[in-house]
């Protein structure tokens, strides 16, 4: 083999390794609170609970380059969904982006990684609705691993993405489900 093919054959198998890739950014420090620097609140209890039933439940189904939190969002919006719980999610993605906790210490900071020529299946979609706002985290598999976080936007649908919300009573407040200071 000629020094110019090779040449050639090594930049491309170089180009095609870069290509696929994975951004990594981070970690990315979230804004400080007050509350970073306060003890454990005795008065918050370790854990709640609190009954209710679902008043329906919401099949999307997300068609091939579909970004699939921008789809959640159109659609808790379009179905006038204030509280759920994102129930199950499963489907293949073409390009992934989620992020992970990356300290152990107040405020939390993150990783985030993205991948716009991934090639995985959606093992699982879950989190809530909140106030309207979505709370979503992945999971993804490929041959070698399963790997995933919190969900977020540019991951798009392959072949296609089934997402189940159990949609509560608008009443219900979750107000401070996620809220990292109530504790």
């Amino acid at each position: 083999m000629s020094g110019m093919i090779r040449a050639a054959l090594c930049l491309t198998l170089c180009a095609l390794c870069a290509s696929s890739q994975s951004k990594r950014s981070g970690p990315i420090l979230a804004p400080a609170t007050k509350a970073d620097n306060s003890p454990l609140n005795p008065k918050v209890p370790e854990s709640t609970a609190i009954s209710t039933q679902f008043e329906r439940v919401v099949v999307l189904r997300l068609k091939h380059q579909t970004d699939l939190l921008s789809a959640i969002e159109k659609q808790v919006k379009d179905q006038k969904i204030s509280n759920a719980i994102i129930l199950s999610g499963f489907g293949s993605a073409i390009s992934t982006h989620y992020h992970v906790v990356a300290n152990r210490t107040f405020p939390p900071s993150n990783f985030f990684i993205e991948n716009e020529n991934d090639k995985v299946d959606i093992v699982n979609i879950n989190g809530a609705v909140f106030n309207g706002r979505v709370h979503s985290h992945i999971t993804f598999s490929d041959d070698k691993k399963a790997f995933g976080g919190h969900l977020e936007p540019r991951t798009k649908a392959f072949t296609f993405a089934v997402i189940t919300l159990g949609v509560l009573p608008a009443s219900f407040d979750m107000t401070r489900y996620d809220d990292k200071d109530l504790r």
